[in-house]
């Protein structure tokens, strides 16, 4: 087997109607509780070696996850096999225990461990997921999982129902004994789109997984979204978020998976704060030619932001998208869901090309993904200052009325980085709103953290506009830009 025949199989699939999977799981197993599920775990003796440094382990399907991928172990000599399915290689739980399955069940998904030491090759640790839909998950050494990256996104915010395509079938490439990296091919198949994929991926301190795709369109797609990244932002440090959105009864003072886009194009770094409780979903975009990159970062990175000692938030990854090929003219385009619920990814950032996609043609495309953890990290593009807090609040802090005047909110926006001058520089604000007036905008020195500190007065139109309301601001010294574009939905 060869990444060329997998690319065969997507443009012969793409010739013909789309075929639904069959709907076979059995009864036992599409019956199970979301704990039943849980239960079934992967015998780790059962794991499947790849070289010294990796191994895979196997999901059961069930419960959500009710169609059958197939899975192909392609050795480095010699002809691809399929991993046979077997009940002995799971502990199936008590809801299904002495039940057995037919050989021909096969499996959910997959995930593969790496030592990242290389001198106990058999201490492994998981560090990539693939399970559901066309959903991925990466993570680099001493990060827990967070956000999901995706194969394909289609009309993710419409119009139109969401397509959600499938993998339905892994090559698994067996690498040279002491190899650092490995190699996967996926098929993939939807009513809109096949396509095939080669991942590339280098597990370590960041984790970096090389993409390539080829794509074929059965219908012409307006909104293809390429290189997308699901996250989950429930709260943050800018309280609520959205006008009028309900707070959150929470003893954590943050929970999100991301807590901001980042995009940069023709040299400016656009840092987009996420926002929840907004009445209906919201759709932002922000044109790119040519892209730099794009991601959903994790920013704030210290144990007191979220105070939860099981799901470690500050501990999950950033995923940055480096374009190499097949991107051009578009936009980054950001789905924000409104949300209370900590277990749904409300969060989806891909880029979308500006002319549809036609029927019956091939689109190649070629990116890197990186996990990031603590910024500065190399492979965001810009040496700027970026945004570390976005805190609202009233601007009656002297003389406040009870409720605050809706007419008078103030935004302290925080800066960091080894870009930024240290006391005594003299720095100024660019500032601006698409409606209503950003007023006395003052710049500080901040010594506890030796970062700058923004305090700016935004007085909203009357009356004020249905949609969003778009504050921009950066920092200058002597006229040049110093930091990214803070870039805040109001």
């Amino acid at each position: 087997m060869t990444f060329d025949a997998v690319k065969a199989k997507a443009r012969a699939l793409a010739a013909h109607p789309y075929a639904a999977p069959q709907d076979d799981l059995p009864p036992a197993l599409a019956g199970l509780s979301y704990d039943g599920y849980r239960a079934i775990t992967f015998r780790p003796e059962a794991s499947l070696p790849l070289g010294r440094r990796f191994s895979a382990q196997l999901f059961h399907r069930g419960f959500l996850q009710r169609k059958r991928v197939a899975l192909v172990l392609q050795p480095r000599d010699g002809p691809a096999r399929a991993i046979p399915y077997a009940p002995d290689l799971f502990e199936l739980g008590p809801d299904l225990r002495g039940r057995s399955f037919a050989p021909d069940l096969g499996f959910a998904g997959f995930r593969l461990h790496y030592a990242f030491a290389a001198d106990r090759p058999a201490d492994q640790e998981e560090f990539l997921v693939f399970l559901g839909a066309s959903y991925f998950r990466l993570r680099g050494f001493g990060q827990e999982y967070g956000l999901s990256a995706r194969g394909a996104a289609i009309r993710t915010g419409g119009p139109g129902a969401e397509e959600f395509p499938d993998f339905t079938a892994f090559w698994i490439c067996e690498p040279e004994a002491d190899a650092r990296a490995i190699e996967i091919w996926a098929l993939l198949d939807s009513p809109s789109l096949a396509g095939a994929y080669r991942f590339r991926v280098a597990p370590g301190d960041p984790s970096v997984m090389q993409v390539e795709a080829s794509l074929h369109p059965r219908t012409t797609l307006e909104h293809l979204g390429l290189a997308p990244l699901t996250s989950m932002f429930l709260h943050g440090a800018n309280g609520p978020g959205a006008r009028r959105a309900e707070p959150f009864d929470d003893f954590r003072p943050q929970v999100h998976d991301s807590d901001g886009l980042a995009v940069v194009t023709r040299g400016e770094r656009l840092w987009r704060p996420l926002v929840n409780g907004r009445a209906q979903p919201q759709i932002s975009a922000f044109g790119v030619d040519p892209l730099e990159g794009f991601g959903l970062l994790q920013r704030a990175r210290d144990f007191p932001a979220y105070l939860d000692v099981q799901a470690r938030h500050e501990a999950r990854p950033g995923l940055w998208v480096t374009p190499e090929s097949g991107f051009g003219a578009g936009a980054v385009r950001l789905f924000e869901i409104p949300s209370r619920e900590e277990y749904m990814d409300n969060i989806v950032a891909a880029f979308v090309p500006g002319p549809p996609v036609p029927a019956g043609t091939e689109r190649s495309v070629s990116y890197r993904l990186t996990t990031v953890g603590a910024e500065p990290a190399a492979v965001v593009p810009g040496a700027l200052g970026r945004v570390v807090s976005t805190r609202v609040g009233s601007a009656e802090r002297l003389r406040p009325t009870t409720p605050p005047s809706p007419g008078r909110r103030l935004y302290v926006v925080d800066f960091e980085g080894p870009a930024l001058p240290d006391r005594g520089a003299t720095l100024s604000a660019d500032v601006s709103a698409s409606a209503g007036t950003m007023v006395d905008p003052v710049v500080e020195f901040v010594p506890q953290t030796g970062g700058w500190r923004l305090y700016v007065e935004w007085r909203p139109p009357a009356p004020m506009p249905a949609g969003d309301v778009i504050l921009r601001a950066r920092l200058l010294r002597d006229g040049r830009a110093v930091t990214e574009t803070w870039d805040m939905a109001a």
